[in-house]
């Protein structure tokens, strides 16, 4: 199967429907990071965004309120569980629109378009060149480019401390890792990686800034969330009550290393990538 079909089947099963769930949650978590991507772009009154692996439709309504009702905001993703939740979080934004496609092969009504934009939703390309080319002829001449992605795991101990708490419990077999260039959370973790994509899709004047933060959490609080969404969640899926409770366990501790008495600090780092078209 195609990587592409298999992101489609990935993102409208199980994994599509628990990110609608925990939606609130989630956009908590990066609220910050998709911040900051947003005033990279700066965006202004009256102009045409698109955000491409909108998900639920977090940026594309905080894209929508920065372009005023003159602008306009496509949110396009391959996710119907997540576009669901955006299309009734912009109910009465007649600015907004969202299109269940795949942005790696389609250019969505609308275009060309003043920015595209994306929340980490640019990794999972099968072919990020070709991609980032399709993005390029969606967009106006001089059109402008902002996204923020993971850098590499060892650098995002939030992601990598529950997973390696779980590995070796009875009946958890985690998936091995992708390699550096297949689709997945840190495929652009290499920033030269990065530039090196961008520019083949037809970009130029790329930048990539480093951005750097805490998760700072109850440790409880922090331990029910990584066990409810991410990837220690996914091979817990089919576990039964004793592992799970093994695993509880298990990602408390580690997290508890991260730990002020009940407060957890988990650092994150993440790019900032901005160029022109």
């Amino acid at each position: 199967m195609p990587q592409n079909e298999q992101m489609i089947e990935f993102w409208n099963g199980p994994a599509g429907e628990a990110w609608a769930r925990n939606a609130d949650d989630l956009d908590r978590e990066l609220r910050d990071l998709g911040d900051a991507a947003l005033d990279a772009l700066a965006v202004t009154s009256g102009e045409s965004v698109l955000d491409v692996g909108c998900g639920p439709g977090t940026t594309t309504v905080a894209l929508a309120e920065r372009v005023g009702a003159a602008g306009r905001m496509v949110g396009i993703d391959i996710s119907a569980p997540l576009l669901a939740v955006g299309r009734q979080r912009a109910a009465g934004l007649a600015n907004v629109s969202f299109v269940e496609a795949d942005a790696q092969t389609v250019v969505p009504p609308g275009a060309p378009f003043d920015a595209v934009f994306s929340r980490f939703g640019l990794m999972f390309f099968e072919n990020p060149e070709a991609a980032f080319a399709n993005l390029r002829a969606a967009s106006r001449s001089d059109g402008r480019l902002g996204f923020v992605c993971w850098q590499q795991p060892d650098a995002n101990p939030w992601f990598l401390a529950p997973m390696m708490a779980i590995v070796g419990l009875p009946g958890v077999d985690p998936p091995p890792p992708p390699g550096p260039d297949d689709p997945g959370p840190f495929a652009f973790a290499d920033p030269d990686r990065v530039r090196r994509i961008l520019g083949a899709g037809g970009w130029r004047e790329i930048d990539v800034q480093a951005y750097q933060d805490e998760i700072v959490d109850d440790l409880d609080r922090r331990t029910e969330f990584s066990l409810r969404q991410g990837p220690a969640a996914r091979v817990l899926a089919s576990a039964d009550e004793a592992i799970r409770a093994a695993a509880t366990e298990r990602v408390r501790d580690a997290l508890g290393h991260a730990a002020d008495g009940s407060v957890v600090r988990l650092g994150r780092a993440a790019w900032i990538v901005t160029a022109r078209a």
